[in-house]
């Protein structure tokens, strides 16, 4: 039997759960000042002041962020309108002109079958590590144009490190910030995806913000 004391504490967890779970379920959308208050939590103590400001993003680096109203391809199609011209001019190999990153693989899938209507004749390229090695996209990123690059922060980053992945040309980062997984976690709520995805940001994606080269968007 429980106890009045034990009933009514099972009852309020209970009740506390739930009210979490609600709480979660209806989020805001993300902003730039979220971005800029996690890199300032994670490098808040171990830098120093002289390389903390070189690790701000400016807010002339953000494009208008996601509302939640918007499916991927429109969201796109608004903050890049010159898209067809952009797409056009990209000659270079090893990289891409837009980078889209994910907390995993099933999600880049969702988002690259949802990028069909904005993306034209441009070449979309899967870099996340489930089934695919990291050789063949290398061979692929060498051989060919692509235009769109969808993937987790880990295998993006490994890309990177082994100059697979160059970051020449590119003009748009992408963070798939609002989606929540089945446990309701969002792409920095995951431990190891948001200690990848800040390594990547500091790997060079910060300093092409800072210098104007780079737009980063919210979606």
């Amino acid at each position: 039997m429980w106890k009045s004391g034990e009933h009514l504490n099972r009852g309020y967890l209970v009740w506390k759960k739930i009210s979490d779970i609600l709480a979660k379920s209806s989020p805001k959308p993300g902003t730039p000042e979220d971005v800029k208050k996690l890199l300032n939590e994670h490098f808040g103590a171990k830098r120093s002041v002289i390389e903390l400001e070189e690790l701000k993003l400016p807010d002339a680096c953000f494009l208008p962020p996601n509302d939640l109203t918007h499916s991927f391809s429109s969201y796109l199609k608004e903050i890049c309108p010159k898209w067809a011209k952009l797409r056009k001019n990209h000659k270079e190999k090893k990289s891409v002109v837009m980078l889209t990153i994910c907390s995993s693989a099933l999600r880049c899938l969702e988002l690259i079958k949802s990028i069909t209507a904005f993306k034209g004749d441009g070449k979309v390229m899967k870099l996340f590590a489930k089934h695919i090695k990291i050789q063949e996209q290398a061979k692929m990123l060498e051989k060919g144009l692509v235009h769109v690059g969808v993937g987790t922060p880990g295998r993006i980053k490994a890309l990177i490190e082994q100059d697979s992945l160059s970051l020449t040309g590119l003009k748009y980062v992408i963070l798939d910030w609002n989606w929540r997984d089945q446990k309701l976690r969002r792409l920095v709520d995951i431990p190891e995806i948001r200690k990848e995805f800040i390594d990547l940001l500091e790997m060079g994606l910060i300093k092409l913000c800072r210098e104007g080269s780079v737009k980063l968007g919210l979606f």
